[in-house]
Order: C-alpha cells, then structure tokens, then sequence
C-alpha cells in the first residue's frame, strides 16, 4: 500500500434514501436513483508503463470514463490499442512542456516560460502548428480515429496563442465532428482546502474564460466544470478526503480529473500516483458513490 496511514475505511457514507444530490441530478431510467454524471478522467496515458497500467485497471473497474493519451509518450503505441476495449472516451493530451524522448519534440518550453511568451504574444506559431500535427497524427495512427476530446498536459491548451491554432487545426481536420474541450473553470470549492482551491482558480485565470468564450460563441462542445486540481502531494489520506469532497461538490456534467499509476514508476510523481491509484480502486469509493449518487459518465 503507498500510504501505510490509509485507514481500513477511507468514505463517509450518507443515509439511503437521501436527497437528491444537488446540481442538475439526472434520474437513471428504471431505477428511481437519482444520479450526478460526473466525467473521471484519468492524465498521462501513454507517459509510462505503471501509469498505463494503472489507468486500464481502473476503466475495467468503471472508475474511469475518459482517458487523456501523450501521443508521443514512450508506451502510447504500444499500450494504446489496449484502450479500444474500453467504453472511454479517448483524447489528445496535448503537451508542450515535458520532454517524452521524442526529438521531434524539442526545443520544450517550461511551463512559466511557455505561459509568459503566451500572454506576451510571442509563440512561434509555425511551432505550435507542427507539434498539434504531429501529437493529433501519433493519436489517429495507433488508434484508428479521431479524437473525442482535447485537453493539456498542465492544461496547455487553453493559453493564448494556443487555443487558436488548436481550434483552427480541429475545424480543418475534423469539421462538423470536432471533438470537445476540456473547460478549466473551478467546480464548487465547499470544503477544499485554500492550497488547493487557489491552485484551481489559477488554473482557471490561465484560459478557463477563452474556451467559455468559443463554446458560447461557436458551440464548442466542453465539460461543465474542472475538480481535481491538488499540488500533486500527501498520500493517499490526503487525496480521499480532497476526492470525497470534488465528488460532493460536483455537479451534473463536471469533470474530476486525475493521475494514478500502478506501483514502481519511475517519474517525479510515481508515488503520489500511486497513492491516487489505490484510492480510486478501493470497493468503499464505489459504495459511497452509489449511496451519494455519482455516476461515472462518459459526456451527455
């Protein structure tokens, strides 16, 4: 176990027969039960082998509804056909800042530099075009068809000078049929943590207006609000408790996403994964779900 502080019971359980949860619940055909659609998607697929693994144990237990793929990842072409037998929604996590050992990659920006010539007007735009070609043709060769969905790797895609030329790439490719957007804008922060709710917010400020923008405008097609965001750090407790209450606070068509892996991988963040992992794979999360109803989703 990645955190040997995880107690035997990890959710607080509600009362059958409660109210319905709050936020434009849904009522499940034949059954009465009122439930939140929540998209969970789990990040990276594709960056390494625990990672990849953890992610296929997780959408055979029907803790995931989308799966976000670094096309140019070390393991995406091996391990990505796997996902075919999954009923997931599939996307293009688009990455400009993580070196994947791909040459075709360089020159990478860090994320403050690629953020501060966003806002200042000066990406290369020759640039961004030939790494959305190259990432959107890696995705469509090992999985036979386009994308459901686009999102970042640490949410990217939604920066100035960016977001226009992916959307300018989506419309040539894609017409009618482009996939969605991943929307920023913080869900409902009852009960999180000021670390972790400014963090979210942050990430909202860096974009969440612009995609809001191009859906009201164009239909694009998005989630309806982003939970998930932490610093990434913890254990497992930590995350349960921050997890119990994204999943409270969701409403009807919100995303929570995360990033769990299999023990023993070997990026900056395998142990925290790991620590997401074993939280997300627990019977208790989809008992307290079912009593709470959250229902995992693929979009409306």
């Amino acid at each position: 176990m990645p955190d040997g502080n995880v107690p035997a019971r990890l959710f607080d359980y509600c009362p059958q027969g409660a109210q319905p949860p709050a936020g434009s619940p849904s009522l499940a055909e034949g059954t009465g039960q009122w439930w939140k659609r929540i998209v969970v998607c789990g990040d990276d697929f594709g960056m390494n082998a625990s990672i990849d693994a953890g992610i296929m144990r997780l959408a055979r237990l029907g803790r995931l509804s989308a799966v976000s793929c670094l096309s140019q990842g070390q393991t995406f072409a091996d391990h990505g056909p796997n996902l075919r037998e999954f009923d997931l929604d599939l996307g293009v996590h688009l990455n400009l800042t993580q070196s994947l050992g791909d040459p075709a990659q360089t020159p990478i920006m860090s994320l403050p530099v690629l953020i501060a010539r966003a806002y200042a007007g000066r990406l290369d735009e020759a640039w961004i075009d030939a790494q959305l070609a190259r990432q959107f043709d890696a995705f469509e060769a090992v999985m036979g068809r386009a994308p459901d969905y686009v999102d970042g790797h640490q949410h990217v895609h939604q920066l100035p000078g960016v977001l226009p030329r992916l959307l300018q790439l989506l419309e040539s490719r894609y017409g009618t049929h482009a996939p969605w957007l991943r929307h920023t804008a913080p869900g409902m922060q009852d009960g999180i943590p000021l670390r972790e709710s400014a963090k979210a917010r942050l990430v909202g400020a860096l974009g969440a207006s612009a995609i809001a923008r191009v859906s009201d405008r164009d239909g694009w097609r998005t989630n309806r609000r982003l939970l998930g965001v932490y610093e990434q750090q913890g254990g497992g407790r930590r995350y349960s408790r921050l997890l119990q209450r994204w999943l409270h606070n969701a409403r009807d068509g919100d995303l929570v996403m995360c990033h769990p892996a299999l023990p023993g991988g070997c990026d900056a963040l395998a142990s925290q994964r790991a620590a997401e992992f074993e939280v997300l794979s627990r019977p208790d999360l989809g008992d307290w779900m079912r009593c709470n109803g959250v229902r995992v989703a693929r979009p409306a």
